[in-house]
């Protein structure tokens, strides 16, 4: 082993990712008193790097946070040895992984054989260290989570607004292309749409791009080693300037999701747009409740029929009870008309709160933009002006002045 000491400073390259003012918290569990003795050593010679804890055990009791257990706020980093029990440290970073997605966790072993370097990833680590630990390995680990930490914080985070229907059928990736492409080419904004139906996804179709080799599951499922060439892989370009990261094209067996790894994937995806708007399939799941959960915005696109209004009560009451605010849910009347069987009026009273926005009914404009892949086809139609109108509250930039006096709903949604 290279040994560490005082006079091995860390090196200058690596100690400009590290966050000034701010060090990079680290908590160990289960280190072998050599292992342990290495990271203090490179502590004491990296100012910009603080231990925190050191837990001799694996075990988290099943009532216990694990905050309580690792520390709150969640530390930078956790450096978990596989050594003396494998499988414990695996449940263990699971278990940290899904409640702390911010944590970084290290795998520490002295095996450096692949199919257990893939377990300790599958489990949630985002690196591999392996003994006996070298100053330049753990410098370079370390640092590059001070690099996703420092760009975050320069960088403004994305909107996210998601979409679902009431029920099928009523026009949610209509809406969803349409807004994200008139938000893109109209305002000049970076726009990502992500299609999260696990079958029949149609975003793809209704922009013309059909030919792609991989979906957003398959994202999600590679969320520990995501980067920005990583995601250019998955992402397809619209003409319009918006982006999309597709559903499957196929039918394909439901796909278990890592906890906390769509929360993980989507703070990645923040950070590289300004709107993410999210095409979600009509069912609830743990899944998307963990996403719901961190997006600005829920958008439930309901029609004026008695199915779909009885299923925007019970999505919202669903909501509530999960502890979602009200005031982030919003309901989109789509397809309205002034002499609906029932009443806009009627409506309200039923949902028990105001529509937020209606979309007037152009089934044949709407029809026409879908079959040719283009969503600002019919840009001079009642339905595309009212979406315009609704892209520009949410989009337009202010000029400096404008923004300087306006801080209400008009600022915070251009930001």
């Amino acid at each position: 082993m290279s040994g560490m000491t005082t006079k091995h400073p860390v090196k200058s390259a690596a100690r400009e990712n590290l966050p000034p003012g701010d060090p990079l918290s680290v908590v160990s569990i289960c280190l072998d008193k050599e292992t342990w003795g290495t990271l203090k050593l490179f502590a004491d010679s990296a100012p910009l790097v603080r231990l925190d804890r050191h837990l001799g055990e694996y075990r988290v009791d099943d009532h216990e946070s694990v905050l309580d257990w690792i520390g709150s706020p969640a530390p930078d980093v956790c450096l978990l040895d596989f050594d003396h029990d494998r499988r414990s440290a695996a449940l263990v970073a699971e278990r940290i992984h899904a409640e702390a997605p911010e944590t970084s966790i290290f795998a520490v072993s002295s095996q450096p054989q692949s199919d257990l370097i893939i377990q300790a990833m599958r489990s949630g680590c985002s690196e591999y260290l392996v003994k006996p630990l070298d100053s330049e390995q753990l410098l370079n680990a370390v640092a590059r989570v001070g690099g996703r930490r420092r760009e975050k914080k320069e960088q403004a985070k994305a909107q996210v607004l998601a979409f679902i229907g009431a029920k099928g059928g009523c026009g949610v990736t209509t809406i969803a292309t349409q807004l994200g492409a008139l938000l893109a080419q109209g305002y000049s904004r970076r726009v990502l749409i992500v299609d999260l139906h696990q079958d029949f996804g149609d975003a793809a179709l209704y922009l013309g791009l059909t030919k792609y080799r991989y979906h957003a599951y398959e994202l999600v499922e590679n969320t520990d080693r995501l980067d920005a060439e990583l995601l250019q892989s998955f992402v397809l370009h619209h003409r319009s300037g918006l982006d999309l990261i597709p559903a499957p094209q196929g039918i394909e067996p439901a796909r278990p999701i890592t906890p906390g790894a769509l929360a993980q994937t989507f703070e990645f995806l923040r950070l590289r747009y300004e709107f993410i708007l999210v095409d979600l399939p009509p069912g609830l799941n743990d899944e998307h409740l963990e996403l719901i959960r961190s997006c600005d915005q829920v958008n439930i696109v309901a029609i004026a029929e008695v199915s779909a209004l009885r299923n925007v009560v019970r999505q919202t009451d669903y909501f509530t009870r999960k502890e979602i605010a009200a005031d982030r849910l919003r309901v989109i009347l789509n397809r309205h008309q002034n002499r609906s069987i029932i009443t806009e009026a009627q409506i309200e009273k039923v949902i028990g709160q105001k529509l937020f926005w209606k979309v007037p009914n152009q089934y044949v404009q709407m029809l026409k933009s879908i079959s040719g892949g283009d969503p600002l086809s019919q840009a001079n139609s009642e339905a595309a002006r009212n979406l315009n109108e609704w892209a520009g509250m949410i989009g337009k930039k202010p000029n400096p002045t404008e923004e300087k006096k306006s801080r209400g709903l008009l600022g915070m949604w251009s930001r």
